[in-house]
């Protein structure tokens, strides 16, 4: 299908900016890439970086792992059970980590900043706590849970990752097929910026690139997320000439 590949986007930079392997390295050319893809990653999310984990809560500890390689979570679904069962979940809401200690707080009558005994049961708040970035389960971030599971009750996070990236061993990406025209200024914004200009180039290609990019939004957060049933045809209004 058309799209880049890994040695298809290098030549083009290459080609676009008239600068050849002795100036544009590999290792240079990779890191244009690489912040490229980072920038497209914070500026839309993408269906294909969605994932879902399931995992049951400790007994009696409030705060779980999110999985590795977690960039946000889009929601937690925690499960009236122990056991993997059809049962329908029920869905956390976020707070912030102060609406769960106050939370917590008047369950237990704390006062004067004193500790009371802790509040259990099936949780039903969750807030973001020490991060949600990295690559492994420990340093991946946590989310904090109230009340504290009084069980060891099923959840699953759902939750968006970092894409691929682009690469010699990794040669096409689902953003290298589907996004290659935004992937391709990106990177000549990356390039044109490592060559201190000319400045219209590097104005002509972020336009080119946020040009693009309002496109790929439209497809990801917009057609992706309704349908004509139950949101209904999308009609464009035409006026009609003027008698």
């Amino acid at each position: 299908m058309a799209g880049y590949t890994y040695s298809n986007l290098t030549t083009d930079i290459r080609n676009y900016t008239e600068v050849d392997a002795n100036v544009f390295t590999q290792a240079v050319i990779n890191r244009f890439i690489e912040n490229a893809e980072y920038r497209i990653a914070y500026d839309i999310p993408i269906d294909a970086d969605r994932r879902k984990a399931q995992a049951q809560f400790a007994l009696d500890t409030n705060s779980i792992n999110v999985p590795a390689e977690c960039l946000f979570v889009r929601g937690v679904e925690v499960f009236d059970s122990t056991a993997s069962s059809t049962i329908q979940g029920q869905w956390l809401e976020k707070r912030d980590v102060t609406f769960l200690q106050e939370y917590v707080g008047e369950l237990t009558g704390d006062s004067g900043g004193q500790t009371g005994q802790d509040v259990t049961g099936l949780p039903k708040y969750y807030a973001m706590f020490g991060g949600a970035t990295g690559t492994s389960g420990t340093t991946s971030g946590a989310l904090y849970v109230a009340p504290t599971p009084s069980s060891q009750y099923q959840f699953i996070i759902h939750y968006n990752v970092l894409p691929q990236f682009l690469s010699g061993s990794n040669t096409t990406t689902y953003i290298s097929q589907y996004f290659p025209q935004g992937l391709l200024y990106a990177c000549l914004v990356e390039a044109y910026s490592f060559l201190k200009g000319p400045t219209d180039m590097l104005t002509l290609y972020e336009g080119k690139y946020k040009q693009e990019l309002a496109k790929f939004a439209a497809m990801q957060v917009g057609r992706r997320r309704r349908d004509d049933y139950t949101d209904g045809t999308i009609r464009i209004p035409i006026e009609s000439p003027s008698p």
